[in-house]
């Protein structure tokens, strides 16, 4: 059904979004938190940087971040003296570029998450003894759970969509950075129609259940709450 290059590609797809939402959990819950309970001047600024990507083209992130991790940018020079070499054109650059494309579709749903348990909670919590570290842990992520349900699965769905990124920033590397998206892409380019149909068919199938999922999440999540 599939060909070995298509299940490479398949392989790497879901290795490339495991990874990733996986980073993206850690980075984007204490952010999330910052700008839900922030009242500084920067949480603005700082919220339309990271809602960047909804509204870039995602060749214009994937140009600018090649610029920058290429021999002659600043993030490339860096791990050039640290003997890295350059990033573009691996998995890792790949990673990299995939982890700040997706960053505002895990930071969006926990900071609606956060912003909707309150101030109460957390000061019941505090006036039982409970310490910030505590209260986040005990309080806070029990409560927002939905909303990190919400972000892995739409982080993982958006990674595996990825194409504009991956293509300008990974190129089509076999099993290195050819994804299922370039893999499609590559099919179309050498007229191979069916075995484009089938890797299509895949994302749109999986696309839908993703899709599907998180609307009967809500739905029952909206049932308990009434």
């Amino acid at each position: 059904m599939f060909s070995p290059e298509d299940l490479t590609a398949i392989g790497l797809t879901l290795k490339l979004a495991s990874i990733t939402t996986l980073l993206l959990m850690l980075l984007a819950t204490p952010l999330a938190w910052w700008l839900a309970r922030t009242h500084s001047w920067w949480r603005a600024p700082v919220g339309a940087v990271v809602a960047l990507p909804l509204v870039l083209p995602p060749t214009v992130i994937g140009f600018y971040l090649l610029i920058m991790m290429g021999p002659h940018g600043a993030v490339g020079q860096l791990t050039q003296a640290w003997g890295l070499g350059t990033l573009p054109f691996t998995f890792t650059g790949l990673l990299i570029g995939s982890v700040l494309y997706t960053l505002p579709f895990a930071v969006q749903p926990l900071q609606n998450a956060f912003e909707a348990i309150g101030a109460r909670p957390l000061e019941v919590a505090a006036t039982l003894g409970a310490g910030p570290w505590d209260t986040f842990f005990s309080v806070v992520l029990p409560l927002a759970r939905p909303g990190f349900i919400t972000a892995a699965v739409l982080s993982f769905a958006h990674t595996v969509g990825e194409f504009g990124v991956v293509l300008m920033l990974g190129g089509n590397i076999p099993g290195v950075t050819r994804v299922v998206s370039v893999q499609i892409y590559d099919h179309v380019e050498a007229l191979e129609y069916r075995k484009a149909h089938l890797l299509a068919a895949l994302m749109l199938v999986f696309s839908f259940a993703v899709l599907l999922g998180l609307n009967v999440l809500n739905r029952r999540r909206a049932r308990v709450a009434a």
